[in-house]
């Protein structure tokens, strides 16, 4: 069974030759939209930065409801758009170390938790072992901590208001859940080399 066939329904399944949607277009925007959102953060205008990840958070639930609502689920959108969410959220985090708004151990373990499942599935792949790509429950928990914890610190440094204590209480979970989400992926990734191979 081809990937994405498995979870989809016959009239919302991925359409290969679909190229540049309008989903497809915003999720493009939002990468874009990067480099701005990090020239704002080191540049101390976090009143933009706040209001670019606002903008980017509304525009990823946009594509999502018109690539459903309108079928336009694509091949090209199934790949593009959790990357121009990662790529936000990890270019975030790495400016917010950089100005010194987030505490540099937890933006190498959030970047370093994302470079080592990459690097598990692209092994996977290079061996001629691809695994499906599966979200576990605890990587969608700790994507959800990751936004919350970006929010809050945008919008601390924006208005200057005090959430100190709800910080530090994200911060630990995002720190929890990131190194529970790197033990489970791990521990899928060594069950799935171990049984294609057993099953070769």
């Amino acid at each position: 069974m081809a990937r994405g066939e498995e979870t989809l329904p016959t009239r919302t399944r991925r359409k290969p030759g679909q190229g540049l949607s309008i989903p497809n277009l915003i999720s493009l925007g939002r990468i874009l939209l990067v480099p701005i959102v990090v020239w704002a953060i080191t540049s101390g205008e976090m009143r933009l930065a706040f209001l670019l990840f606002l903008v980017a958070g509304i525009s990823d639930g946009v594509d999502g409801f018109l690539a459903k609502r309108f079928h336009m689920a694509s091949e090209l959108g199934a790949y593009l758009d959790p990357l121009a969410d990662k790529a936000l959220i990890v270019s975030i985090y790495i400016a917010l170390g950089i100005s010194g708004a987030l505490p540099i151990f937890l933006v190498i373990l959030v970047v370093s938790r994302d470079i080592l499942i990459i690097g598990a599935f692209m092994l996977a792949w290079l061996v001629g072992k691809p695994m499906p790509v599966r979200p576990l429950f605890v990587s969608k928990a700790n994507t959800v901590a990751q936004i919350v914890l970006a929010t809050l610190v945008l919008g601390e440094h924006a208005f200057s208001f005090d959430a100190a204590l709800v910080l530090q209480l994200t911060m630990a979970a995002v720190a929890i859940l990131t190194l529970l989400s790197i033990a489970f992926y791990l521990a899928e990734w060594v069950r799935h080399m171990n049984s294609v191979g057993a099953g070769h």
